[in-house]
């Protein structure tokens, strides 16, 4: 789950990571009101789950009152266009307003989990801000990456490596040691997938600040903190993927044209693998599980054909709790429903196999049996 860089400033700050002085708006009557109390210059900011806000005009300095007003009502209510939301954007309803600060360096620091070595990767560069993805494209040897053992912990010669890598100026290492504690910290203590500050910054102080913050939390761990639950913003959600959440499905909607509805996480990634192959793309990610019932197929097969872009539909689902009768039943129960006029095809093994593709035969709908994987695989290039 992935939180407002509002809310992870204010786990920063709980954690003792340092970050400039700031309030949140939501409302233009607001704004006077919260430029009052901060001193100018000012970075006004699109709060809004998606990078390229910079890029995309969510992000102003503004260094007069008069100009931090009106950027702060130009960028409240805009439909904010990144490379991450899509061309439709993303409507900005809540401002971040945070006091400037004059900058020495501007340094990029991220913790995520590497699953292959079974270790939290600290990834950093010299190189912080908004052009951080060119440095990684055409620099890589100034991305520092140092993997740290979560049962051992940040141990003294991780700090040295970073540090001497980053090449921390000596009156600010001091504070950026007890900063990577805190925030090795806040990531164990809040079972995080993903912690980033772009720009970490070094003043001209040597004081050093978080200027950026980006957290993303491991789902399966969100009962543990109900406070992280209480920041969910479901006004950013994907109508069809929160539809999916209630009715207990996995599901990500994604940019192609072919929808599919598989029963195993790994199944639905080895079928976008052959959707893709068959020279199309899929329309989503969509898991309904080993254990689904008809209402969970019929629900999971409403939510895909809710996607305008959907031409076509793969249904792919081996029969093991899950039974193909029981699928088929849910499949031509939603198509007569809705009224289905897409073609889908649908390859299923398993338990009840034959009776399943009877039902489906006997449908009188655009039902197509798929015999195997290859024959799927012609039929979808057909589409």
């Amino acid at each position: 789950m992935k939180i407002h860089e509002y809310q992870a400033k204010d786990l920063f700050k709980n954690a003792g990571i340092p970050v400039p002085k700031g309030a949140v708006c939501k409302t233009e009557k607001d704004i006077s009101g919260i430029l009052a109390t901060i001193k100018m210059p000012v970075a006004v900011k699109a709060q809004i789950l998606a990078g390229g806000r910079g890029k995309g005009g969510g992000v102003v300095l503004a260094r007069s009152i008069k100009s931090a007003q009106k950027a702060a009502e130009t960028i409240l209510g805009m439909q904010l266009v990144t490379k991450q939301t899509g061309e439709s954007g993303t409507e900005v309803k809540t401002i971040l307003i945070e006091q400037g600060v004059t900058i020495s360096r501007e340094i990029y620091l991220s913790m995520l989990v590497d699953r292959e070595r079974a270790a939290i990767v600290i990834v950093a560069s010299q190189d912080g801000g908004m052009d951080i993805e060119t440095v990684a494209e055409k620099t890589p040897e100034r991305i520092l990456k140092v993997y740290v053992n979560p049962l051992l912990g940040l141990q003294g010669y991780h700090l040295r490596e970073l540090t001497r890598g980053l090449g921390i100026p000596e009156g600010s290492v001091k504070s950026f040691v007890a900063i990577l504690r805190n925030i090795f910290r806040l990531f164990l203590q809040y079972d995080c997938s993903l912690l980033e500050i772009n720009p970490l910054v070094i003043t001209k102080k040597d004081t050093v600040l978080a200027l950026d913050a980006k957290v993303d939390i491991d789902s399966n761990a969100l009962f543990r903190h109900p406070d992280i639950v209480s920041m969910h913003d479901s006004d950013e959600e994907d109508e069809l993927e929160a539809e999916a959440a209630r009715h207990g499905l996995n599901y990500i909607r994604l940019e192609g044209t072919i929808g599919s509805m598989v029963n195993g996480a790994g199944l639905a990634m080895a079928t976008m693998d052959l959707i893709k192959q068959a020279g199309v793309e899929p329309a989503n990610f969509l898991d309904v599980g080993g254990g689904a019932s008809a209402d969970m197929v019929e629900s999971g097969f409403r939510i895909i054909l809710r996607d305008p872009n959907v031409r076509g539909i793969f249904i792919n689902i081996f029969g093991g709790i899950l039974r193909c009768d029981i699928l088929a039943e849910g499949v031509v129960a939603a198509a007569k429903k809705v009224g289905l006029s897409l073609p889908v095809v649908i390859r299923m093994e398993g338990t009840n196999v034959d009776e399943g593709r009877n039902i489906l035969a006997e449908s009188d709908l655009n039902l197509i049996n798929a015999t195997d994987l290859s024959h799927a695989a012609t039929l979808l290039a057909a589409i």
